[in-house]
């Protein structure tokens, strides 16, 4: 299957006919100039809309997992798929920071007339913090995990970029593992198929144009009212302790900061469980 010239491999399709199944239907929205996916699915429970930013590489469908566990106690999660990622076009233009913003702030905008849960993880962790500086009034909670966005000195980003260029079977295995608390044993076969994801151009645009001028400022951090809930794994492995040093100096006092056990770099896909359950009970406090 071919978007634009974007080739959809057999993987994605398959993640996407799962999602489908599990009541998240597949709509298209026009945003920033491109035609984007979203997955979109009616809840049975009374809580506002909770929207779900995925992280770099990465597709809406990474939370099948956890929706179930969601449904029936939201009214409607949304789970768009970044410009270039999973089913949601890109053109042009390169994929940027702001233009990852942008996208997401107008698709939010068309698909939602009131304020909504936002959660984001790794660089859906940097989108939900931006957006919710630009929209606090259509942010009713914001949820982080292990968000990327944090400035970074020159030495850890230089790393940190290294660590995406996994061209080899070797370097993607190391890679994928870092993401993990403890890596499963099908990691191996994954790691055949990652050095093509993380050579995707949106990957690489967004690598090479994110800047610490990106990063919330410590008064733009401060200045967020909503409810906060904050948790970054005592085993994270991709991120610098800095970065969470970065976010524990300067959000503000009422966000709750959490280290749990047993939580790596990407907790929805290992501990879907407990993760979905700690987020929603911050959700009905």
């Amino acid at each position: 299957m071919t978007i634009r010239g974007q080739i959809v491999p057999a993987a994605d399709r398959l993640a996407r006919w799962v999602m489908n199944r599990r009541g998240m239907s597949s709509r298209w929205v026009n945003a920033g100039g491109l035609r984007l996916h979203v997955y979109d699915g009616r809840g049975n429970g009374r809580l506002a809309p909770l929207v779900l930013f995925h992280g770099l590489g990465s597709g809406g469908a990474a939370y099948g997992r956890m929706t179930e566990r969601w449904r029936p106690h939201v009214s409607r999660i949304l789970i768009p798929d970044l410009p270039g990622h999973g089913f949601s076009e890109r053109d042009e233009r390169p994929v940027t920071p702001d233009l990852l913003l942008d996208a997401m702030t107008e698709a939010l905008d068309r698909l939602l007339d009131e304020p909504a849960f936002i959660y984001g993880n790794s660089l859906g962790g940097a989108v939900a913090l931006k957006y919710a500086l630009r929209r606090p009034d259509r942010v009713k909670k914001l949820v982080l995990v292990s968000p990327a966005g944090a400035p970074l000195p020159e030495a850890e980003w230089k790393e940190l970029i290294e660590a995406f260029h996994a061209p080899t079977h070797r370097e993607a295995l190391a890679f994928l593992q870092r993401l993990y608390h403890r890596p499963p044993w099908f990691l191996p076969m994954l790691a055949r198929e990652f050095p093509n994801v993380l050579a995707k151009a949106a990957v690489r645009e967004i690598l090479a144009s994110a800047t610490n001028e990106h990063s919330p400022t410590p008064s733009e951090l401060a200045s967020l009212t909503m409810p906060i809930l904050f948790l970054w794994g005592r085993s994270e492995k991709l991120l610098p302790p800095s970065s969470l040093a970065y976010f524990r100096a300067h959000l503000p006092a009422h966000a709750i900061l959490e280290e749990p056990d047993g939580f790596g770099h990407t907790p929805h896909f290992e501990v879907p469980a407990r993760l979905a359950e700690r987020v929603l009970a911050f959700l009905r406090e």
